[in-house]
């Protein structure tokens, strides 16, 4: 009996110096504590920031500071940042020089509008079928539209080559104009994702009322839409006004030529007179700088709506 007792208190005893010691819960910041975290959190997002508008912002200052250049500052090595005196005169003499780039800007205006044109028509109408009207092969014919964004689009262009070549659209814009009018898939997947955040209220009362489905989406749809319609504007724009792949495998003729490839052009025999060549690239991102300042509001608005809507 005794002996039953002391094991008793032995395994007692041994068990409770077994169990791990409770943890204590932690003290919650005081106020001070908690507002030296929230100024540490917002300078390093400051940081952040800071160090990533320099990364995307020296490009662009080296180009700038290179249009200014004189052409032995050009060459120079080791490089300089900053020119001993401006050259405003790179302007003109890269502008007016040997190639006509009037030409070639409104080659390339001609073809930017009418994608841009071809895309919103072609972008609108799939779109709203796929948020509005309820068909039993909807949501097939939606995925089968978005896994063609997985095709990179290498792959089709010597099959496209082959067929504008036997339609005799080789050295003609119709190749860079007429694909844009039968749709692009991310558009169609931007445009849709806003058209369900419209109130299904709204069309229902007008379906009452008669109206048909394209006077519906032209009175209701594409007025509410018109941040989604200027973000899909303005990707369009930029796209096309930079192409320069498919321009230079479908265009022959010097005098046809779009921006990107006269660019291409800017060589002569012994060098490149890289200062005018930047002045004439600077010249011809005015236009995107300019449209981008001027619809910057409305252009994220929509990316933002398009991007966090959508069933």
């Amino acid at each position: 009996m005794p002996a039953m007792l002391v094991g008793s208190h032995g395994g007692s005893h041994g068990g409770s110096h077994g169990r791990a010691p409770a943890r204590k819960p932690p003290r919650p910041l005081t106020a001070t504590q908690a507002e030296r975290v929230r100024r540490a959190q917002r300078a390093g997002a400051y940081v952040l920031l800071i160090a990533g508008t320099v990364v995307f912002v020296l490009p662009f200052l080296w180009m700038i500071t290179t249009s200014l250049k004189s052409d032995a500052e050009n060459l120079a090595f080791p490089p300089q940042w900053l020119p001993d005196s401006f050259h405003w005169e790179n302007f003109v003499r890269g502008w007016a020089g040997s190639l006509d780039y009037t030409t070639f800007m409104l080659n390339t205006v001609l073809i930017t509008a009418l994608s841009v044109l071809g895309n919103l028509i072609s972008c609108v109408l799939p779109a709203y079928a796929f948020a509005r009207m309820r068909a039993g092969a909807a949501t097939l014919m939606f995925g089968a539209l978005m896994a063609t964004m997985m095709i990179p689009r290498e792959i089709t262009l010597v099959p496209k080559f082959i067929l504008f070549s036997k339609l005799g659209w080789v050295d003609t814009y119709l190749p860079l104009i007429v694909p844009e009018f039968f749709g692009v898939a991310l558009y169609v997947f931007l445009l849709r994702q806003f058209f369900t955040t419209i109130p299904q209220e709204l069309i229902d009362a007008a379906r009452i009322d008669g109206a048909s489905e394209l006077r519906i989406l032209w009175r209701i749809m594409l007025p509410l839409s018109k941040p989604a319609l200027a973000a899909i504007c303005l990707f369009s724009f930029v796209g096309n006004w930079n192409q320069y792949l498919e321009s230079v495998i479908y265009i022959r003729t010097t005098e046809k030529f779009t921006l990107p490839l006269g660019l291409g052009l800017f060589t002569d025999q012994y060098a490149t007179q890289y200062n005018q060549m930047m002045a004439v690239a600077l010249i011809a991102m005015m236009p995107i700088v300019i449209i981008f300042f001027i619809a910057q509001k409305t252009f994220i608005r929509g990316v933002t709506l398009t991007g966090i809507a959508g069933r």
